[in-house]
């Protein structure tokens, strides 16, 4: 039996938004490299990454390798009628489940916008604290998040925290892929 690799992180940090804007060039190419993008999805991201940290309850959290680069970052903030993801997720969830299902998901959540992961930093239990580290002590009663359909680590990793099925195989307006939404109650435990 071969031995996990020692993880690559040095420190994990909460950022401020000053902090990410300072390194919203490289946030954004792991981003890119993470998600397997396009080359000019940084530039067309990097506006709503900026809108994004002026939502109440904005919080970042990053891992840097012994280099001090950037091994992992997510973000995330309150969820909130009027929010374009909020709007989307309402209506397909109250569209499938009814409208008692997407308000009691909807009513008091935290959205976990963004999560990833260098891939060469992958697999070694980045993912999994970077989320625990950025919804500890949040006030909301759920965190929801949306991530492509298929398997992939992110879905396992998910799965492994307990986040359970609240939308699947829904496609959000200007994107052909299908996606899951996944939820779960907050706070999340040692045992996630």
């Amino acid at each position: 039996m071969t031995a996990a690799p020692e993880p690559s992180v040095a420190r994990f940090a909460e950022l401020t938004g000053d902090e990410l804007r300072s390194r919203l060039r490289e946030a954004l190419t792991l981003y890119v490299t993470a998600m397997n993008y396009p080359k000019g999805t940084a530039e067309q991201r990097a506006p709503m990454w900026l809108a994004h940290m002026l939502r109440i309850g904005w919080r970042c959290v990053a891992a840097f390798d012994t280099d001090d680069r950037m091994a992992g970052i997510a973000y995330g903030y309150q969820g909130a009628p009027g929010q374009w993801w909020h709007e989307q997720v309402k209506r397909g969830v109250t569209e499938r489940h009814g409208i008692e299902v997407a308000e009691s998901w909807m009513s008091d959540y935290f959205e976990l916008t963004e999560l990833h992961v260098r891939p060469d930093t992958q697999g070694q239990g980045i993912g999994g604290e970077l989320v625990r580290r950025l919804v500890a002590g949040t006030p909301n009663a759920h965190v929801l998040l949306s991530t492509p359909e298929g398997p992939s680590r992110a879905w396992n990793l998910y799965r492994k925290l307990s986040f359970t099925d609240v939308l699947r195989n829904y496609q959000f307006a200007g994107d052909p892929r299908p996606f899951g939404v996944l939820g779960r109650p907050l706070p999340l435990t040692d045992q996630n």
